[in-house]
């Protein structure tokens, strides 16, 4: 484990990361949420055009539902020494034809590992949409998302496969309504214990 002073400044050089700036139609802007006592960690898939326009991770409508799925007041889920949150990518990665781009790749090769090796107090991880399922689960994920969050079981309660909280889910919810029934009083469950742990 890295000093405090070697752990700020590994905060302070993502902060500046410009890896794929070339790539980013808004510029670069790392937005993430990261201290070693961190109970729960948030692996999400990477910021939106509103998250890029304000700095604060899931400040949108998916922010709202995710916090709701958790039993989370906002005090509580930006409390950055309860609450850790590091997206696949670090940087809005711009509009595809049906909805935002995947999360670039760079920032997971140049910074992920060498931050998690930092968040050691960390209980519960929260593992949201297909990138994050990839990264995570590797070949214990399931053949479809839908199929991985359904086995929720098999993976917690250290890791949680969720579906993205966007409203372009809503779909999705609707079609699966055991995720509403099944899953979240579980996950709250969770979630309170190990943020009780702190």
């Amino acid at each position: 484990m890295m000093t405090a002073a070697a752990f700020t400044r590994l905060q302070q050089e993502v902060r500046a990361c410009t890896l794929c700036a070339a790539h980013l139609p808004l510029g670069p802007r790392p937005v993430l949420q990261i201290f070693r006592t961190a109970r729960i960690l948030i692996a999400g898939q990477a910021p939106g055009s509103k998250v890029h326009a304000s700095g604060i991770p899931f400040a949108d409508a998916s922010g709202d539902r995710l916090r709701d799925w958790l039993g989370l007041d906002r005090d509580t889920f930006y409390d950055v020494k309860r609450v850790a949150i590091l997206p696949m990518g670090f940087c809005y990665p711009g509009m595809g034809k049906s909805g935002d781009l995947p999360p670039r790749p760079e920032c997971a090769a140049a910074w992920r590992e060498k931050i998690l090796r930092e968040l050691t107090a960390v209980k519960l991880t929260l593992v949201i949409g297909q990138y994050a399922m990839a990264w995570y689960l590797g070949t214990n994920a399931k053949p479809t998302l839908t199929e991985t969050v359904r086995a929720w079981r098999e993976f917690s309660p250290k890791l949680w496969p969720l579906p993205h909280p966007s409203p372009r889910n809503n779909i999705w919810l609707k079609k699966n309504p055991w995720f509403d029934r099944e899953v979240l009083p579980d996950l709250r469950k969770q979630v309170k214990s190990a943020l009780n742990t702190y």
